[in-house]
């Protein structure tokens, strides 16, 4: 059994969470980039210009990417040769959270659901636990932001809908979301599992790096025709018109129910802040 440090485990994520609203991920620096020469429109240049610019100056200042520096999300790996000493994972993922929202000057955004009273501190962290085999520990964190939260759905779909239905519910969603998510956004898709599963498979889909292929060509083809069919409908940078109100979309999938076919989209903004760490 590998024993693994709480205080390391604490030192880690609180660095990851600094980096990861600071820096902004190389893969979507370099879509800004290959976007920007591609847009249609002199707008969506310009939004896209600025957007690079604010990386830039995030990263030499410190300061955050975006203001909502949102819910702290946590995706876990944890071996089953491994075990935490000296506190538990959830205690030591809060901890470590609250003190780099407090170091960093990350605006602490979680409250009670109906009286509106800001909890302080950003706690509770929403943490997604999965055992695999082993004895390391990895870490994915992700900053969710509001706007693009409130612009996710789920539905179950019947299994006559097929993917044709899926890709209507999909497109549909993201015209009804128009500007509101800040765009251009990174979109995941859940298919399959249950009621309770496709929304964590569409979420934990933004992990992936937006210039990845899925490994599946019919899933890749999928991501494709789901991509340009989204940007079809020229919501643009910031919802000002133009070709690029989305940079990817990606896509995990899941086996379901033979009377069932749950999708779930889960849109990620342009600032997609989330990082990894393995112990």
């Amino acid at each position: 059994m590998r024993k693994i440090q709480a205080s390391a485990v604490h030192e880690a994520v609180t660095e990851m969470i600094l980096t990861a609203n600071t820096v902004l991920g190389s893969d979507l620096y370099e879509a800004f980039r290959l976007r920007m020469e591609q847009e249609t429109t002199d707008s969506g240049k310009e939004i896209l210009r600025q957007l690079l610019e604010n990386a830039d100056l995030a990263a030499k200042s410190g300061l955050a990417l975006c203001q909502d520096t949102g819910a702290a999300i946590f995706f876990v790996e944890m071996g089953e040769d491994a075990r935490i000493e000296g506190g538990s994972l959830t205690e030591v993922l809060n901890a470590a959270m609250a003190e780099a929202y407090e170091q960093g000057y990350l605006r602490k955004s979680m409250c009670h659901p109906l009286t509106r009273k800001n909890t302080g501190d950003n706690r509770p962290a929403i943490i997604h636990t999965e055992l695999v085999s082993g004895d390391k520990l990895t870490i994915r964190y992700m900053a969710k932001g509001g706007g693009s939260e409130n612009m996710s759905r789920c539905t179950m779909l019947t299994p006559a809908q097929g993917w044709q239905g899926i890709k209507d519910f999909v497109v549909r969603r993201m015209a009804e979301a128009g500007p509101n998510p800040c765009p251009p956004t990174i979109v995941g898709v859940g298919i399959g599992g249950t009621f309770d599963l496709a929304p964590t498979l569409a979420k934990k889909a933004l992990f992936r790096r937006v210039d990845d292929t899925h490994p599946d060509a019919e899933i890749a083809a999928m991501e494709k025709e789901l991509l340009d069919e989204i940007n079809a409908l020229g919501i643009g940078p910031m919802g000002l018109g133009g070709s690029t109100t989305c940079l990817a979309v990606k896509i995990a999938m899941h086996p379901c129910h033979i009377a069932s076919l749950p999708v779930a989209v889960n849109v990620q903004c342009h600032s997609s802040r989330h990082k990894e760490v393995v112990l």
